[in-house]
């Protein structure tokens, strides 16, 4: 079966089937961050909903469009799309299980619960539990639901995009955090329809390289293994329907380590009193690392994620 392109028209008609709760996120601002970086910055905040991350834009918009009788479904989550998936389906009347690494954080397992997934933990890392859940989901006969594989997940992401260029037509740049991809290649589907003059970078983290490895070979490159402390992104092996859209929808992919990583973490809380987690301000450290190329311009990034643990915060944003 030949998966569909991501569609721009599909992306403007997906606010009617979203939940409202994940819409019209807050464009957020900081004229000593614009000092501080020489730049005009504007950081759409997908962290004020009940699953503290973006995900429930796609996993709604998947549910939504996709599903018509009562099903189970089966997916792979560090969390965030877990509970995207799970707090859709569920009010739509289907069944959830999620696997997820016996690394994944407890914050994101009991969340995942919360919602009403069934959550098992296998493997060391995503890929292991991504794996397995193919496994199962085939010999049980249930539909696998792969982030960054289904184009309504990203279309349903690429809304974000056409929120912040309503707000903002003439953007120079935006920012995007890449892990399985859908955020990245939803958004860019947009801008390359609405702003084509936009550049779409896509950050990755730089001990979670394969999507960025086979956007810049043309190959499909797995890593033995992944060490970063961006949960959200941490991919090992490719979304190879995400890799071939990219080529379309993103103009630059760069990575990231966690030392940029934690500085913008840190940044956010600082100028914006917000805390978000390693994933979710990826965008704005890959804007860090490479500042002077845009002195001057306009830049849009997305806070795309907030779920982190009391430990996690001690550890990684002090308050003093």
């Amino acid at each position: 079966m030949i998966t569909p392109a991501l569609s721009p028209a599909r992306i403007a008609e997906a606010p009617r089937l979203i939940p409202p709760v994940f819409l019209d996120s807050a464009l957020r601002t900081s004229p000593d961050l614009d000092r501080h970086l020489g730049l005009s910055l504007w950081l759409k905040d997908e962290t004020d909903n009940p699953i503290r991350s973006f995900k429930g834009r796609g996993a709604g918009l998947f549910v939504a469009r996709e599903l018509n009788e009562a099903s189970t479904l089966v997916a792979a989550s560090a969390g965030n799309f877990g509970q995207g998936l799970t707090y859709a389906a569920a009010r739509a009347g289907h069944k959830v299980i999620v696997f997820a690494a016996e690394t994944a954080s407890p914050l994101k397992i009991e969340a995942m619960r919360g919602f009403g997934a069934h959550v098992i933990l296998h493997g060391r890392d995503l890929d292991d539990a991504k794996a397995e859940a193919m496994a199962f989901a085939a010999g049980k006969g249930f539909r696998f639901v792969e982030d960054g594989a289904e184009p309504a997940i990203a279309e349903g992401a690429g809304t974000v995009a056409l929120e912040i260029s309503a707000a903002l037509p003439d953007l120079d740049a935006v920012f995007i955090p890449l892990g399985n991809g859908a955020l990245a290649t939803g958004m860019g589907c947009w801008l390359k329809h609405r702003s084509p003059r936009t550049r779409v970078v896509a950050v990755a983290a730089e001990g979670a390289p394969c999507m960025a490895h086979s956007f810049s070979s043309g190959r499909l490159t797995q890593m033995p293994a992944v060490d970063t402390i961006a949960d959200g992104i941490a991919v090992r092996v490719p979304v190879s329907f995400a890799v071939d859209t990219m080529k379309g929808t993103v103009d630059e992919v760069m990575l990231v380590n966690d030392e940029a990583i934690l500085e913008a973490m840190r940044l956010i809380r600082r100028h914006l009193g917000s805390i978000v987690e390693p994933a979710g301000a990826a965008g704005l450290a890959g804007l860090l690392a490479h500042r002077q190329d845009y002195s001057g311009s306009r830049i849009a990034t997305v806070l795309c994620g907030a779920n982190l643990t009391h430990e996690q915060i001690a550890r990684w944003l002090p308050s003093n």
